[in-house]
């Protein structure tokens, strides 16, 4: 998926504002640098203007300070660094530490978008990238968890 996609999903799924997202990224690393203005430029949609790429790394600090918004950052480990490759599978797995879905959690997101996954299905979608199992998350798979999300935070009136 987009990343810019991804962003506004989660701002919408959370009713987040702009001066929020700014808060959420800056959990991450406080002096990224990152303003209001920027965060509504990634917001916007393609085909409006003023509308910016969203970068690996922007959406890299806002999942990582979602993380740390909801779970809260563990002093004792060392930060780990922020990765430079977002794929569908890392969004995924961040937001499911963040919201600390377990896996019953994780099908009934699923289940609420209409888009069940079986066991199997869903571990091979957390394996690691070289493992004979692992299976790259599609956007479908993406864009039907983040649908499922919306439901459980906002209720079955969301988009």
């Amino acid at each position: 998926m987009i990343n810019n996609d991804v962003m506004r999903s989660i701002r919408y799924m959370l009713d987040l504002g702009d001066g929020k997202v700014v808060e959420v990224i800056q959990l991450a690393d406080a002096d990224f640098p990152i303003e209001k203005t920027q965060v509504h430029a990634l917001l916007k949609k393609e085909d409006e203007d003023g509308f910016v790429a969203c970068s690996d790394r922007v959406l890299a600090h806002f999942l990582d300070g979602l993380v740390f918004y909801y779970r809260g950052r563990d002093e004792s480990q060392p930060q780990r660094p922020v990765e430079t490759r977002i794929t569908n599978n890392v969004v995924l797995k961040k937001l499911r530490v963040a919201f600390q879905l377990k896996d019953v959690d994780m099908h009934e997101v699923f289940e609420a978008a209409g888009f069940p996954l079986t066991k199997p299905e869903l571990t091979a979608l957390f394996r690691q990238a070289g493992h004979k199992h692992y299976r790259p998350c599609g956007d479908q798979i993406l864009r039907n968890f983040l649908k499922g999300l919306t439901v459980r935070f906002r209720g079955s009136g969301g988009r």
